[in-house]
């Protein structure tokens, strides 16, 4: 059986701000949740497909934490391939997401390429397909 990448895990603050963003903004699909009160914190999987077929994001809210996580300096970006890069962007900026880098070609040639932010912070490549 070959091997493959199954899920990305990033720190949330507010689940339900960050299933919000990654599900109504992105159009990702709540593929599952689930609370672990002994462990004192909850689970979220989503993504454009079934876990058996598709790499997807684990979102991992430890409750009680009140500061916000470091990003740091190793973790670059997650990559999303979209259909249509500037009106997607049009569309996030009207919701509040924050762009950085506004859709347009490379500086170096190549893609067509924009980066936005998730609710924390995480940096978030929208690649035109």
């Amino acid at each position: 059986m070959p091997n493959r990448l199954l899920h990305t895990m990033i720190r949330v603050m507010d689940m339900d701000k960050s299933i919000d963003f990654y599900t109504r903004q992105l159009g990702m699909q709540l593929l599952r949740r689930k609370d672990y009160p002994t462990g004192k914190f909850t689970l979220a999987f989503v993504g454009y497909g079934g876990e058996d077929d598709n790499a997807v994001i684990e979102l991992t809210h430890n409750w009680g934490r009140e500061e916000p996580y470091e990003i740091g300096t190793a973790f670059g970006h997650l990559a999303i391939g979209v259909d249509d890069i500037y009106g997607t962007c049009e569309r996030l900026a009207k919701e509040g997401v924050k762009i950085p880098r506004p859709a347009g070609p490379m500086a170096h040639g190549g893609s067509v390429i924009a980066f936005i932010e998730d609710p924390d912070g995480y940096k978030i490549e929208l690649i035109q397909k």
